[in-house]
């Protein structure tokens, strides 16, 4: 896992890089829209990273802001952002702690970000999500929606949580806090094998990349879990 935070912390443009080939059916548009239209809406998105969510769905509403704690995420962010002619904010800032005033957002999501407490706190990791949930509660209006999106595993032709850690951070969401799951498929499509080979291994590491070669895999399958909960008034 420091491998992931040096990339979160200094190679923001690779990743971004990589997160372009992903979903190549375009899947998780429909899926978040499904669940709670977006059109309009006010959404705040933790763990905002290089934008994967804002670029996603800055065309049905422009009124988000992206938060992240990582400076070079949120530096290529803005590249990214302005490259679409974004104009959505964004803010540096630990998802723990909102500087934010409470019942602001319609929506709130968080993806591929809150899984990493999991690991990064693993003796008191309830504690420190439990933050974060708590802060999206604060901060969401009566009615409004939470989304959480994290992986179901990448490398692999069928769905499940990649750890045991995260099978049990997954069964918490649901248990204790009343969550729902959804599973879509969110595969990746690289030009060739070796640029499938390598730009898995940059992230994932070399065993899921063996694992692509060894399938000879230039789609490489992937599958992603959205948790989702209305809160009430």
């Amino acid at each position: 896992m420091d491998k992931l935070k040096h990339i979160y912390s200094h190679q923001a443009a690779e990743y971004h890089n990589l997160i372009k080939f992903e979903d190549v059916d375009c899947n998780l548009l429909p899926s978040i829209d499904r669940i709670s239209p977006l059109k309009g809406k006010r959404l705040l998105d933790l763990g905002t990273g290089t934008g994967r969510i804002p670029l996603l769905v800055n065309h049905l509403t422009s009124n988000i802001v992206g938060l992240d704690l990582h400076w070079d995420m949120l530096r290529e962010h803005k590249v990214q952002k302005e490259l679409k002619g974004g104009v959505w904010e964004l803010a540096h800032a630990d998802m723990r702690y909102l500087p934010i005033r409470s019942t602001n957002f319609d929506i709130i999501t968080a993806g591929w970000s809150i899984s990493a407490f999991r690991v990064w706190e693993d003796e008191d990791w309830e504690n420190h999500i439990g933050r974060v949930i708590n802060e999206m509660h604060r901060t969401i209006k009566p009615g409004g929606v939470l989304i959480i999106i994290e992986t179901m595993t990448t490398a692999s032709t069928a769905p499940a949580p990649p750890t045991q850690e995260l099978a049990e951070y997954y069964s918490w969401l649901e248990n204790e806090w009343g969550f729902t799951r959804e599973v879509v498929q969110t595969d990746y499509q690289f030009d060739n094998l070796d640029q499938a080979v390598t730009m898995i291994d940059f992230f994932f590491g070399q065993e899921t990349a063996d694992t692509v070669r060894e399938n000879n895999w230039v789609r490489v399958p992937e599958w992603t879990g959205i948790w989702n909960k209305i809160v009430s008034g």
